[in-house]
């Protein structure tokens, strides 16, 4: 026997994965809404991502995966509200966004915004630099990333902070990071612009090697780890 449930999609899920506000779902009676949810990660390629992040609601009621769904059923998928989502953090191997960046900490309450890009210089000490390449421990690497935030968001009152970083090989040019700070004055938004980035390299795990026609060189590294020298 069979059931029917209606699942409802808000904000980035609705736009960017499942593509729809609602869709009909059927399921075999006495599902729970663990399996409904191993259903639609199966059919909207990466929602199985965001379903850490969001709140699972029946009939306007948050409840756990362990609830048993009935016939007629209406589950919301729920992504994090604006004041209760984490700061923004990206961490990512794709050209990052400016736009984006920029919007998460623009607001009428913000007088001054400051931006921060760093890119890909073709020099390092002297050496001649053709790529750099950016490794990162992801999980942790974020955790650090928004700890940094909330703490430079804290320094005070109506600060805005986000934060984007590359991954992996990147040319002569290229955007490495982007900072956005947003306050009510500008003399706290080029504060939280500057101890990001400044505790982001100090304190964050990626790793950056800078490869040029001398060969390969984990920067940050002491010189008895370098092998001998560059990596040719």
């Amino acid at each position: 026997m069979t059931m029917q449930v209606r699942v409802l999609y808000f904000g980035i899920v609705r736009e960017r994965i499942a593509n729809t506000r609602e869709e009909p779902v059927t399921l075999p009676v006495g599902s729970s809404l663990k399996d409904l949810m191993s259903r639609l990660c199966g059919s909207h390629p990466g929602l199985d991502r965001m379903a850490a992040h969001l709140k699972l609601a029946v009939n306007e009621d948050i409840v756990d995966l362990q609830h048993r769904l009935t016939d007629g059923d209406v589950i919301a998928l729920i992504p994090p509200v604006a004041g209760g989502a984490e700061p923004y953090c990206r961490i990512t191997d794709q050209p990052l966004s400016l736009d984006e960046v920029l919007a998460a900490v623009s607001g009428p309450g913000k007088g001054g915004i400051v931006i921060f890009i760093g890119y890909v210089r073709d020099n390092s000490q002297g050496r001649p630099v053709n790529e750099l390449e950016y490794e990162a421990y992801g999980s942790m690497a974020h955790r650090s990333l928004v700890e940094i935030v909330r703490q430079c968001e804290s320094a005070a009152p109506g600060v805005g902070v986000a934060v984007a970083h590359r991954t992996g090989r990147l040319k002569v040019g290229e955007v490495v990071v982007i900072v956005a700070a947003s306050a009510p004055h500008r003399g706290e938004a080029f504060q939280a612009a500057r101890d990001c980035a400044e505790r982001l390299k100090a304190e964050t795990p990626i790793w950056k090697k800078e490869i040029g026609p001398d060969g390969e060189v984990w920067v940050e590294t002491p010189d008895d780890l370098q092998l001998d020298g560059p990596v040719t």
